[in-house]
């Protein structure tokens, strides 16, 4: 039985997301759909928060969060180096913890030698932690981080598509930074409605697939493309 355990770290869970998903993922989905996937599931999570429906927001962003795993894998990105690589306990923008990019103007990415930085997080719930320290949820409304969400969603799709149209390495590049960069508003919009991410996925992946309970992953197509959420 594949399961998540409370402890996971951000590697162990894109792995449980192969071990389930991988098989069906490559046989019926290609990047194309699985960005699709991702992309529904985020908008139903923003609508929660539109609708003021934290439940709705919290399952459906978990849902998204796992479609971009199946990215990563199929892409064979470890997407926990790209997020600490592009976020090393600083703000990506200003490279300061708490960010200070709306009081200084930032409008410049700093450069980064992560390799000298040992704070690196262990654990999921570490990393979670660490987007709380960086962007305070306090200093922003749940509208805006939801806003931030989608903006990052649409970059990274546009990521996908570009590399998928042209097959350029350059473009290939950008698509690890734009996943991190959804990744830390992910962690945002999960810190504004008090979210434990890695014990709410415990949960939801207690016991293989979270809807047909088995690894591989069993759903059809046709149920997956009609599941309500």
């Amino acid at each position: 039985m594949a399961s998540v355990k409370p402890t996971t770290t951000i590697l162990e869970y894109q792995n449980f997301v192969q071990q389930v998903y991988g098989l069906p993922n490559m046989r019926n989905y290609s990047v194309g759909n699985l960005l699709t996937n991702m992309e529904r599931f985020a908008m139903r999570g923003l609508k929660g928060i539109r609708k003021k429906d934290r439940e709705k927001t919290k399952t459906n962003l978990l849902i998204s969060f796992s479609w971009l795993m199946s990215i990563m894998n199929q892409f064979h990105i470890n997407i926990e180096d790209e997020i600490w690589n592009r976020f090393p306990y600083l703000c990506s923008y200003c490279g300061i913890c708490p960010c200070t990019c709306k009081e200084k103007k930032v409008k410049k990415r700093e450069l980064f030698n992560t390799k000298k930085n040992t704070l690196k997080p262990k654990t999921l719930t570490d990393f979670q932690a660490m987007f709380k320290r960086i962007y305070p949820p306090e200093t922003r409304s749940l509208e805006h981080a939801g806003i931030h969400l989608a903006e990052e969603l649409g970059e990274f799709a546009e990521g996908v598509l570009t590399f998928r149209g042209e097959h350029k390495e350059t473009d290939f590049g950008r698509i690890p930074k734009e996943a991190a960069d959804y990744f830390s508003c992910l962690m945002g919009v999960f810190n504004s409605i008090d979210v434990a991410v890695s014990k709410e996925l415990s949960i939801l992946f207690s016991n293989n697939c979270h809807v047909c309970k088995n690894a591989p992953c069993t759903c059809s197509f046709e149920l997956v493309s009609r599941f309500k959420s």
